[in-house]
């Protein structure tokens, strides 16, 4: 008879659980060429991933396969331990950012009434949110710093305060996983640095698994756990400290020059003439941004 797991291994098996994992999935639209190629990869649960590559190369299919809103062609999607597609009532679970947060102006909707639509998968047909249901409302919309507002529409709000909305809608069921798809397209840099640093202190905070797909490499590299770079297939997925410039380069051809160009520049700030070829800026780096590299305000 087997003995019983030590309480250090059973601790080690919890934080070593993946909340997402992707076994061999390739997915195409119709008859049409794949978008995804026999992609394999785990998010460990607590985790902050960030999801790059370029337009076209399956990201959003990706987000879309883990919500269970899609099926694979061959291949399968383990959320929080169980096939994807069946999850049920227990999609509330999952947290969802779209690219497209707008809420047009003349949607006759409070920032409280567009928060509470992200109750209504746990509430079930013809149930409406309750006193309960409101306190965690007010508490998501705290959470996100758009306490105060609460009764203004929400078609008014900014478009930095319309993504902060929208994460207040997908936290307010107390999602386990948070997944969100280029949430800083349209966004100035200070906009994006507010957003990066809030996803990572609710993280932390709730014990959130964050999923982010973005363009924003270098923020990704800062605040992100792991990154995969995906282009129809996964031709990296590692800590995040370790992404090379050979790699950027392989995933993403000539769309990066641009980002390269301010790269090299970061390097040439924070590490002088010691900065080793190839070198990725990451998390672990151990030198001190402050506001010049967009650090947590």
């Amino acid at each position: 008879m087997s003995e019983a797991p030590s309480a250090t291994q059973a601790r080690a098996a919890t934080t070593t659980a993946a909340a997402i994992e992707l076994r061999g999935v390739s997915f195409a639209y119709g008859p049409g060429p794949l978008v995804l190629d026999h992609v394999d990869f785990k998010v460990a649960d607590g985790e902050f991933l960030g999801l790059i590559g370029p337009n076209g190369g399956g990201k959003t299919t990706l987000l879309k396969l883990v919500l269970g809103l899609m099926q694979p062609a061959c291949g399968e999607v383990h959320v929080l331990g169980r096939f994807a597609p069946a999850l049920g009532r227990d999609r509330r679970l999952l947290g969802y950012v779209p690219q497209d947060t707008s809420v047009r102006q003349q949607f006759p909707a409070t920032v409280m009434d567009v928060t509470l639509m992200g109750t209504y998968a746990s509430l079930g047909l013809l149930r409406w949110p309750g006193p309960k249901e409101k306190e965690a409302a007010r508490e998501a919309i705290r959470e996100v710093g758009l306490e105060g507002l609460e009764e203004r529409a929400a078609g008014k709000l900014s478009g930095g305060q319309q993504q902060r909305l929208a994460i207040a809608r997908a936290l307010v069921a107390q999602p386990r996983v948070l997944l969100l798809d280029e949430p800083t397209s349209g966004l100035d840099t200070g906009g994006q640095a507010h957003l990066f640093a809030l996803l990572d202190r609710l993280r932390r905070q709730y014990k959130l698994t964050v999923v982010m797909a973005s363009h924003d490499v270098t923020a990704l590299a800062h605040y992100a756990n792991q990154l995969a770079c995906l282009n129809r297939t996964v031709h990296w997925h590692d800590r995040s400290e370790l992404l090379s410039e050979a790699v950027l380069r392989k995933v993403y051809a000539c769309e990066l020059d641009a980002f390269f160009i301010e790269h090299r520049r970061h390097l040439a700030d924070f590490h002088g003439g010691d900065a080793p070829a190839g070198h990725a800026h990451g998390p672990h780096c151990g030198h001190e941004h402050g506001d010049k590299a967009g650090g947590t305000p």
